[in-house]
């Protein structure tokens, strides 16, 4: 699988995070991190991984950016928070593939951009 993210289980951040998001977050990927309320389950795991690997394609701080850009484009276009991050490519790639085993595997680099004019 190559490598992985650490993950942190019953974490506080992911709570503390929600009070701002406008979604309920469960677990979250930052950089080398993975926090989430309670423990994993192995599709969260993957659906975290995924994201981590878009960090590490786009050298973590350029997925920040485009994630936030892609949310505030969102945003405008559709007036709701919880329907401009569910329309985040980053988001697509990774809830769509998150319950597939061997995704991570198999999965070729920068895959996201098949996303970016997707409609969820």
């Amino acid at each position: 699988m190559g490598s992985l993210p650490i993950f942190i289980e019953n974490s506080k951040v992911p709570v503390w995070l929600s009070k701002i998001a406008p979604i309920e977050i469960n677990a979250i990927s930052f950089g080398i991190w993975v926090w989430s309320r309670g423990e994993m389950s192995e599709t969260t795991k993957r659906h975290e991984t995924i994201h981590y690997k878009q960090q590490l394609e786009l050298l973590f701080v350029f997925q920040w950016l485009l994630y936030g850009l892609f949310w505030l484009v969102n945003l405008v276009k559709h007036r709701d928070g919880a329907v401009a991050y569910q329309r985040i490519p980053f988001e697509i790639e990774a809830y769509g593939n998150q319950s597939k085993v061997n995704y991570i595997e198999n999965r070729k680099r920068y895959a996201w951009t098949e996303f970016i004019n997707a409609r969820k």
